[in-house]
C-alpha cells in the first residue's frame, strides 16, 4: 500500500510540473507574442522521427 501512494505522489507531482510549465509557457506567449507555426513545428517534429536531429524552429513574431 505505501508503493502505491507513493507512486500516486509521484504521479501527481509530475502532473502539477506539467501543468506549471504549461503555465508559464502560455504567460511568455501572451507577453512577448514569439510562437512556432504548425507547419513548421511539423516539419521540425517529422526530422526528429527520421533520425535527423536538427535544432527546433526559431521563434517568430
Amino acid at each position: 500500500m505505501g508503493e502505491a501512494i507513493a507512486q500516486y505522489v509521484e504521479r501527481e507531482e509530475k502532473r502539477e510540473a506539467f501543468r506549471q510549465d504549461g503555465i508559464r509557457a502560455w504567460d511568455a506567449y501572451q507577453e512577448t507574442g514569439l510562437h512556432v507555426t504548425h507547419a513548421e513545428a511539423d516539419a521540425w517534429l517529422a526530422q526528429l522521427a527520421a533520425g535527423d536531429d536538427k535544432e527546433p524552429p526559431e521563434c517568430q513574431n
